[in-house]
Order: structure tokens, then sequence, then C-alpha cells
């Protein structure tokens, strides 16, 4: 397989997690699919990982942008040379930037886990983050996620989108690095357009 399809085979899955990271991260404002959880003003009722937007500025704009470019590197006559391919090592560097950081906030949100109004039999009625500290041993225990009682299914949602997120985001990074590699290739050999 010669550099340009090379990156072209990199590209096109990038161009798909990009957008899945970015719903999935504006998902997470709207717990239970309802905008009041993210309106309200008076005490933190959305995940604080939420807000770093991991899957928006990480998996979703710095894997995109340099998906752009990365694909541009598989076009005859535009940047399939060694000068393109070197250039695509930066941008996938980038990439693997943002990728890392999409996975570490993914990984953090699941390990903290959400965070809800919640009670259990030691504890009041409270808004906060009843597993945090608790390194996603809630993960396990299923009885734990009824502790919160509202947003409805907060920790099944949760999960399911943070667990998309680092999915999403180890398959980014694996992705950058192949196009990393590519690149130097592209850029030591030269592309396959005689170039």
């Amino acid at each position: 397989m010669c550099t340009g399809a090379c990156s072209k085979f990199v590209a096109i899955p990038l161009y798909i997690l990009a957008p899945v990271s970015i719903i999935c991260n504006i998902m997470l404002f709207f717990p239970d699919f309802d905008t009041k959880y993210a309106a309200s003003e008076e005490t933190p009722q959305i995940t604080e990982e939420v807000k770093y937007m991991g899957g928006l500025i990480g998996g979703g704009i710095m894997v995109l942008i340099p998906a752009i470019h990365i694909h541009l590197t598989s076009a005859k006559n535009c940047c399939a040379n060694r000068c393109g391919m070197f250039l695509s090592i930066g941008f996938a560097a980038v990439g693997v930037l943002g990728a890392v950081y999409s996975l570490s906030v993914a990984a953090l949100g699941l390990s903290n886990g959400p965070t809800c109004l919640w009670s259990n039999a030691d504890n009041p009625l409270q808004w906060g983050a009843p597993f945090a500290g608790g390194n996603g041993s809630y993960l396990a225990d299923k009885a734990m996620w009824s502790w919160c009682k509202e947003p409805e299914n907060v920790v099944e949602f949760n999960v399911g989108l943070f667990s998309t997120l680092l999915v999403a985001a180890c398959v980014e990074l694996v992705l950058c690095l192949i196009q990393m590699v590519n690149g130097l290739f592209g850029c030591i050999c030269g592309t396959c357009g005689k170039e």
C-alpha cells in the first residue's frame, strides 16, 4: 500500500469519529435529554468532566482538522508530495494530542461517575458525585446505581456516552499514530506519485 492510499485509509475513519465525539460531548450536557440541568445556576448539576469538553475539543476539533490535511495528502496534485507528507506528521501529532486529551477526560468521567441528586443509607438527599473517589468501583456494582435519583438513568447515560468517547479516542489515537509513521515513510521514500 502506498503512503497516499494509507492516508485515505486513516482520514476517512477520522471523519466519522470526530463528529461522534462532538455529538457525545454535547449530549452529556443534557442528562435525561433535559436542559434544566445545564441551565441550573444554584448547584452544579452537570458532571464536571463534561465541562472539560474532551469530546468537543480533543476528539472533535483537534482530530477533524488533521483529518482534512491527512485526506489531502491522498489526493493527487494537492499535498501528495514529500512536503505534504512531512506536514501530515505535524497534523497527526495534533490529532494524537487531541485523542489523548479526549481519552483522559473520558476515563476520568467514567472513574468519577455522574453528578446527580443522590442518597443512600448513610447520606441524605443531596446533589453531588456519589461515586467520585471510588476508582470506578460503581461500574461493577449495579446496585449502587440506584443511589442516583435524578436525572433518571443518569448513570447509564454517562457510562454509555463516556465509554463511546473512550473507544473513539482510542481508535483516533491509533489512527493518528499510524499516520505519523506513514507520513515519515512518505517524507523519506516519497509518495506513489513519483514525486
